[in-house]
């Protein structure tokens, strides 16, 4: 065997191993997919039923009970919001780290990765309170707000490393043309790096979309996000498995549209710096 069928050889094995890969990432969804079209009964068969007349009487009944638009709005405000707030104070910190570090800036950084690791329960209460004392209890503003900081340290290391491939000579040829700090930021690392912040701006939507904690403890009618909504089809009574899954797929529906119509921009994102 050559060479060049070796190299072949591995490479159609590759692209087997990563449509496996792809596929056991893929079968939850599908199957979530598939359970929302059964009734309670098919949803719970033993064995698993793969071929049955599908129903939508799950979609209907939470179409009748609740209000979807309401719950898609919510999250739609506050992880779009929420990013958009976590941008704007990112860019500038990553910008100022990445273009003038001192000798505490990998200190910082890992000082700012280190508070992920606090277990939110541990910060609920003086949260909760806080949020209490200002009439920020079950508002939008409340959740974008915390959305916004509890994504910052990720974001602000993301975009950090993100702007370090810019080559320094860039800058300083603008800082000789006149160019203020302002129009640095805005007309030079933006438009070089608008890849990995786009692709940041995606991450970032994707993980405060799945927000469970936060969204479900200081919100109740008028703030809750898709989240909530799922979570109310946990009932004393128990899981009811079909309308569980039909309420999931709504919920993951939007974001999942989103990233497949972003996935040219999240590539290119993810892609960033690795040509020269």
């Amino acid at each position: 065997m050559t060479d060049r069928d070796k190299q072949k050889l591995k490479n159609q094995v590759a692209i087997i191993g990563a449509w496996i890969v792809a596929g056991l990432f893929f079968f939850p969804i599908f199957w979530l997919f598939l359970t929302s079209f059964k009734t309670e009964l098919q949803a719970i068969s033993d064995p698993p039923k793969l071929f049955f007349v599908p129903t939508l009487e799950n979609y209907a009944l939470i179409e009748e009970r609740t209000d979807y638009f309401r719950f898609a709005w919510s999250s739609i405000v506050t992880s779009f919001g929420g990013t958009a707030l976590a941008m704007f104070i990112a860019i500038p910190a990553a910008y100022a780290m990445a273009f003038n570090p001192t000798r505490w800036t990998k200190d910082i950084l890992l000082w700012m990765l280190s508070t992920k690791m606090l277990p939110a329960v541990g910060v609920l209460m003086p949260i909760y309170l806080i949020c209490q004392k200002f009439g920020l209890l079950d508002t939008k503003l409340a959740l974008v707000i915390i959305f916004a900081l509890i994504n910052l340290p990720i974001i602000i290391i993301i975009l950090f490393n993100y702007f370090r491939e810019i080559p320094v000579e860039i800058l300083e040829a603008s800082r000789m043309d006149g160019a203020s700090t302002f129009n640095e930021i805005t007309q030079v690392v933006l438009p070089l790096a608008w890849g990995g912040i786009a692709s940041t701006a995606l991450l970032s939507i994707v993980l405060l979309w799945n927000e469970a904690f936060w969204s479900i403890n200081l919100t109740s009618s008028d703030a809750g996000t898709l989240v909530s909504l799922v979570a109310s089809f946990s009932s004393p009574e128990g899981l009811f498995w079909a309308k569980l899954s039909a309420v999931s797929t709504l919920a993951c529906a939007p974001i999942m549209v989103f990233g497949w119509l972003t996935q040219k921009q999240l590539v290119r994102g993810l892609t960033f710096g690795a040509v020269k």
